[in-house]
């Protein structure tokens, strides 16, 4: 696999919007307008007990944008270098992870939802799921 030089850095919070009127609020994602890729994939997390940590792997070519769709969690990326823990908690935000970052979730609040928007459909071959491997793809 092409090596990804990406950092934790070029992973990005993007406000999607978020239209209000007396009835609720509103949040739409759209393909090719307030979401740099074409969504192939989407998929959500729940129920997800307390103390339990989800993610622990890395991607090779897929993108993600994540979203707090209901209550809390946190992401933590890591470059192989530096490490970066963003709080996701308002369903009108999104994170932006880039290939190439190892990523876990964790600190989830009751009741949460994780929305995932994925670039890719499912490909295990995309994944690399032992940190150690992980470690050596970054310092090739």
């Amino acid at each position: 696999m092409k090596l990804i030089n990406n950092t934790v850095f070029d992973c990005s919070i993007i406000d999607v919007s978020k239209i209000h009127n007396e009835a609720g609020n509103i949040t739409v994602v759209e393909n090719g307008y307030n979401i740099p890729f074409e969504v192939k994939r989407v998929y959500y997390l729940y129920d997800i007990p307390g103390g339990e940590v989800r993610g622990g792997h890395a991607h090779y070519e897929l993108q993600q944008f994540i979203i707090a769709a209901s209550g809390s969690f946190d992401v933590i990326l890591d470059d192989g270098k530096n490490k970066k823990r963003v709080t996701l908690n308002r369903p009108n935000l999104a994170l932006h992870i880039v290939p190439g970052l190892w990523r876990e979730l964790d600190n989830f609040s009751s009741g949460s939802i994780c929305l995932v928007l994925a670039s890719h459909q499912y490909d295990e071959g995309d994944y690399i799921r032992e940190y150690t491997k992980f470690k050596q793809y970054r310092n090739e």
